[in-house]
Formats: C-alpha cells, sequence, structure tokens
C-alpha cells in the first residue's frame, strides 16, 4: 500500500500541473511516482483476482480455469 504522503504528494502535483507547469525535477517525481502507485494497484487488483471463486445460482463454482489454475499453483509451492 502507497503511503499516505506519497499519496498527497501525488495529488499537489497534480494541482500544481493544473494551475502552472512543473519544474523538470518535479515531473520526474510526479513520473516516479505515478509508476509507483500503479505498480501497487496492480499488484493489489492482481491478488483479489487470483483469490475469488466464482459460483453460479446454481451453486457450482464457475470460476475461469486461468484462476483455478493460479490458485493450485500458489497451493502446491
Amino acid at each position: 500500500m502507497l503511503s499516505s504522503e506519497k499519496i498527497a504528494r501525488i495529488n499537489e502535483l497534480a494541482k500544481k500541473s493544473k494551475k502552472s507547469s512543473l519544474t523538470d525535477e518535479e515531473l520526474k517525481e510526479q513520473a516516479a511516482l505515478r509508476q509507483e502507485y500503479l505498480t501497487v494497484f496492480r499488484t493489489s487488483m492482481r491478488d483479489t483476482v487470483e483469490h475469488v471463486r466464482v459460483f453460479d445460482p446454481n451453486g457450482e463454482e464457475v470460476t475461469p480455469k486461468k484462476v483455478r489454475d493460479i490458485q493450485k499453483r500458489r497451493k502446491m509451492n
């Protein structure tokens, strides 16, 4: 999870960029923070999807095969 300070800094830079231009240093910082945020988000989303089990109205599991395979692999390791 990204720290609240980093999220606040992302928002601060975004607001500043709307009002005026950012310095080269600020642009690099903004790009690095955005990349870090995206990495954390993607990891979190992947973990969530890979731990989901899907059931139809009849109570039968219909989790996609790709997800079931990932779940089986994780249990083996």
